[in-house]
């Protein structure tokens, strides 16, 4: 595990991920303090506690209408699609490859 120094509305954090997911971590926490900066900013709510709440709906929002109830990805994680994807990336590098030498 390492440690990731991240702010959130001006509140500093520490926190701990497996090497190599600091970058996502890092990224997430910049989406969330956009996500909540943005309601401090353009709301009448008060409260970190609420701005979190407030935020964290919307990010569901948007994860679940990223979600299709049809479809080969249907019912996966976030990271089951990840991992699909990465899957898929290696078949494409395999298979082009043995082309690039063509050329």
């Amino acid at each position: 595990m390492i440690q990731v120094d991240v702010n959130i509305m001006g509140q500093a954090y520490k926190l701990s991920c497996k090497e190599g997911e600091d970058r996502a971590l890092r990224e997430a926490a910049a989406y969330l303090d956009a996500k909540m900066c943005a309601i401090r900013d353009s709301s009448r709510i008060k409260g970190t506690d609420r701005i979190a709440v407030m935020a964290a709906l919307g990010m569901t929002t948007e994860l679940l209408a990223t979600k299709s109830p049809e479809g080969p990805l249907s019912g996966l994680s976030l990271s089951e699609v990840k991992q699909k994807m990465t899957q898929m990336h290696e078949v494409m590098d395999q298979a082009l490859t043995p082309q690039e030498n063509l050329f």
